[in-house]
């Protein structure tokens, strides 16, 4: 099948393809004599795999790493087990920042009830006095 058909039975786009191609995490398409692309049901196997990693918010090195993983399908899958349970770790992390972020803008409403003149706005107050906490190094993602 053609690219298009690719993207089409994987719900993506061409451009997500190539992406994943380019990164690495989709296995090369064989070419026709005519130097197309053609690709098979590995490949939509793999294109799923992929975007339901990224739906649960993982890192292309995540990826990489569970898809290394599934070359040797006859290991014991507890390489697979921590892998996840460290991600597991990483939304709980980002839980916690967001939790911490919305308890700070609670808290910069809560400065702001009625109606005031912006110069009087507790709002606007708070964010020229308050300190806010930076949260902790972004993983990294795209795509």
């Amino acid at each position: 099948m053609k690219i298009g058909e690719l993207a089409k039975a994987a719900s993506c786009t061409t451009e997500t393809i190539r992406f994943y191609e380019k990164e690495g995490l989709m296995p090369d398409a064989q070419r026709t004599d005519s130097n197309y692309r053609s690709y098979s049901a590995e490949h939509i196997e793999r294109l799923r795999f992929i975007r339901n990693c990224r739906a649960l918010d993982m890192t292309h090195d995540e990826i990489r790493e569970l898809l290394r993983l599934t070359d040797t399908p006859t290991d014991r899958c507890s390489s697979v087990n921590s892998l996840l349970d460290a991600h597991i770790g990483h939304v709980n992390a980002r839980l916690a920042e967001l939790e911490q972020l919305k308890a700070q803008l609670t808290g910069l409403r809560e400065q702001c009830v009625g109606e005031h003149t912006v110069e009087d706005c507790g709002i606007v107050h708070g964010l020229t006095t308050m300190e806010t906490v930076a949260p902790s190094a972004k993983r990294t993602h795209v795509g």
